[in-house]
Order: structure tokens, then sequence, then C-alpha cells
């Protein structure tokens, strides 16, 4: 076993706070480089006009289901990985992260033929309208290739299970400057136009797990042992995995699910155009909430290994210390946002199609600047208890906080109120702040449970 094996496993199962940040830091350069290919595809679709780049917004609810799926599976993976190295129980931990890809494979061919099925049928419901023909020309292609984002999703969360946060970010690079690169050439030189970027966004995937499944089962130095002959059947492992992957994609289908509901809110308030513009700044609030989920991916981690070792300081110091940090990266953040409002709404407006965008975008970048400053109690909460493996109550905290009090907030500043478009911005951070603050007192007093079953435990062990 390499040197560097064992000083990842020391490293999660050691102090929480050194933990959370070797492992944050590595993921927030993952998250960026996702959101900055994510961006360029908006910024670079923009420019085909106002009706390309709403395409794109009726899509993304959708394609965050996609890659919700892998994520899903990978956080059910990695949660339950992380609990049998805090417990030394390594032959399970192999045999979890085997069983992780088996379900990728399965779950991602299913819902590839029910998505390509019904895709028609989907947009029209999300009120596609007049961007239908770019959205089902982007939709189709992405969609079509389900299984190597799934896949990923889970791959990389098994590096990130055993603490190699460096190749999971490697493997999330390679996607991102790929795709970087690929978006102009395949849009405008080649002039595919909005499948242009699809298929940069396919094609950087499809090599960044060409990538990762080298390393595993070519090179074969993870401190995981992935050789078919460690798969072991267990249908209670796949049940545990499912405890997190379902209510964990279920999370992403409820931010899809908010999104249409907040699109069809800013249709009836101002039409198509105040979805793109909605689009636009959206994209600048999911760059800015990269460190958030960066900080909440390794609580994930540190919070299953301290749950699978009975060690409740370790995971009481990794909820709160996450937390702290989280708002002071927050308050700086939302700052940024503030100030540099109109140079942000700027990379969105380049082009005579997309130039009287800019000030609208520039007001929603103000006003949701505050949402950032609403989430880092409730998303950190939401992620310790998917580290646990109590993947239902981060799903009810996800449920309350986003579908429930974001959506109700945002409809009643709108349309009761009388606010308009910054009503339905507004409602959403109002609504965010409140579900989050529900699930941060939930997670306190779970901890707080958990130190007393492992004492008296403990205790009588000792005896």
């Amino acid at each position: 076993m390499s040197e560097s094996k064992n000083k990842n496993i020391e490293m999660i199962t050691g102090d929480p706070k050194k933990a959370i940040v070797k492992l944050a830091v590595p993921m927030m350069v993952s998250m960026l480089l996702i959101m900055l290919y994510n961006i360029a595809d908006s910024i670079w679709v923009a420019g085909l006009g106002a009706d390309a780049l709403a395409a794109i917004g009726f899509i993304t609810p959708l394609f965050m289901v996609l890659v919700g799926l892998g994520n899903g599976i990978g956080a059910g993976a990695n949660s339950l990985i992380a609990r049998y190295i805090g417990a030394e129980n390594y032959k399970q931990a192999n045999n979890a992260a085997l069983h992780g890809i088996v379900l990728s494979i399965i779950v991602s061919l299913i819902f590839t033929v029910l998505i390509e099925v019904f895709m028609v049928q989907i947009l029209q419901f999300m009120g596609a309208g007049d961007t239908i023909g770019y959205a089902m020309e982007y939709s189709y292609k992405i969609f079509g290739f389900l299984i190597i984002f799934v896949y990923s999703g889970v791959a990389s969360a098994i590096f990130r299970s055993e603490g190699d946060m460096r190749r999971a970010t490697i493997a999330i690079a390679v996607t991102a400057i790929l795709n970087i690169i690929l978006d102009p050439i395949f849009i405008y030189v080649l002039n595919l136009g909005i499948s242009g970027a699809a298929w940069a966004t396919i094609i950087s995937a499809i090599i960044s797990c060409i990538v990762m499944s080298y390393w595993m089962w070519g090179k074969k130095d993870l401190y995981l042992d992935l050789s078919p002959k460690n798969f072991n059947y267990q249908g209670s492992m796949m049940l545990d995995t499912l405890q997190v992957a379902i209510p964990s994609t279920l999370e992403t289908i409820i931010f899809s699910a908010l999104a249409i509901i907040i699109n069809s809110m800013l249709v009836l308030a101002a039409g198509t155009t105040a979805v793109a513009v909605y689009t636009a700044s959206m994209r600048i609030v999911q760059l800015a909430m990269i460190p958030l989920i960066g900080i909440g991916t390794a609580v994930l981690t540190v919070s299953g290994v301290a749950y699978g070792a009975h060690n409740h300081e370790n995971l009481k110091t990794a909820h709160s210390y996450s937390i702290k940090i989280g708002f002071i990266i927050s308050i700086v953040i939302g700052i940024l946002m503030f100030v540099f409002s109109s140079q942000l709404a700027a990379m969105f407006s380049y082009t005579e199609a997309s130039a009287a965008l800019s000030p609208e975008i520039a007001t929603a970048i103000s006003v949701l600047s505050l949402f950032v400053l609403a989430i880092p109690h409730g998303i950190m909460s939401s992620m310790m208890f998917q580290g646990v493996g109590k993947g239902i109550y981060s799903l009810l905290i996800t449920l309350l906080r986003s579908l429930i009090l974001e959506s109700v907030f945002a409809y009643i500043f709108c349309f009761i109120f009388g606010w308009g478009l910054p009503g339905i911005y507004g409602g959403v951070v109002f609504g965010c702040f409140v579900g989050g603050t529900i699930g941060y007192i939930w997670a306190k007093l779970f901890i707080r449970k958990f130190k007393e079953i492992s004492i008296k435990k403990y205790q009588k062990g000792s005896q």
C-alpha cells in the first residue's frame, strides 16, 4: 500500500477540521471548473440569441437531474465506504464501491430510455414554447449519453471517499477544460449551433471517464481494491447505498422542480425573456456557491467516517466548523456579487441579440447575492445527514427549504405583495434561510442524540 494512500486515510480519520479543509479545497477547484464550463456553455449559447439561452434555462433543470443521478449514487457509495473505513472494515468498503458502480450502470440505462421517450412531453410541460426546437436539439444528445455522466459522478465519489481529492479534481479538470476549449469550436467554427454545446460536453465527459477507469482498473493503485473478485452482491448493501442515493437524487429533482416553478412564475410575470435573465443570474449564484458545496462534500466524507467510528465529538466538530467557515466565505462572496453585479451581467450581454438583458441581469444578481448568505447552515446540515446515512432527513430539509418555502414565498412576494421580479428573487432567498434554519436545529438535535447513544455503548463496552 502506497504512503500517499495511508496519508489519505489518516487524514479523513484524524482531526475533522483539517480533514474538511484538505478535502474541501480540491473540491472547490473541481466545482469551480464545473461551473466555469456551465457558464461557458451559457456565454457561448447567449451569442445565438435570447431563445437559445432560454432553451438552456429550460434544459438545465433536466440536466441537473441527470447529474444528480450520478452524484446521488456517488453520495450513497461515498457515505457507505466512509462508514466502513471509519469502522475499519476494508473488505466491505471495497464491496460498497463496486456496488456503487453496478448501480450506476443499471440506473442510467433505465433513465436513458425513459427520458428519451418522453422528452417532447417533458419540454411541453415545462412551457418551453418557442424555444422547444433549440431545447430538443440540445437535450436529445445530452440525455442519450446519460451513462457517461452517472458513471462519472460515482467514480469521482469513490476517489473522494478514500480522501484522494487530487485525482478526483484532475478528472473533473479534464472535463471542464476540454469543454471550455471545444464549446466555441463546435458551436461557431463547425457551425453546429446549440448542438455543438451538447457534443462538447459529451466528448469532454467521455475522456474524463476513460482517465478515471484507467486509474481504477489499469493502474490499480487506489486504497480500495476494485477487482471484480471483491464484488459480493448484498441486497442490504444495495439498499444502504440507495437510502442516501435516492433522497440525494430526489433533492436534485426538487431543485429542478423549483427551477420549473420559478421559470413558470417568471413567464407569468414578465415573459420568456425573464427566464433568460434568471438563467444567467443563477449561473453566477451557482458559481458563488462553489465553496459551500465543496465544504459540504467534505462534511459528507468526514461525517461518515466519524459515524462509522462512533466518534460523536468529530461529528459535532465537523458540523459546527463547516457552518462557521461557510458563513465567513458567504459574506465575502455576497459583498463581491453585489458590488460587481453590472460587470458580471456584462458576460451574458456581449452580442447585439443579448445586450438588452444586461441591466435586468445586474438587478437579479444584486438581489440574489443574499442567497449565498442564506444557505450555509442548511446545506451543511443536509450533507452531515447524508454522511451518516440518513438521506431521508437531508431530503426532508431540502423539500421544505426549496420546493415548499422558496416557491411559496416567491409567489407571495411577487403576486400577492406585487413586488414583481425582485419579489420572486427575494422569496427564494427568504425561503432558503427559513428552511435552512429548521434543518440546522434538527441536525443539532440528532448529534446530541448520537452522543448519548455513543456514550452509553462506550460505557457499556468498557465495563
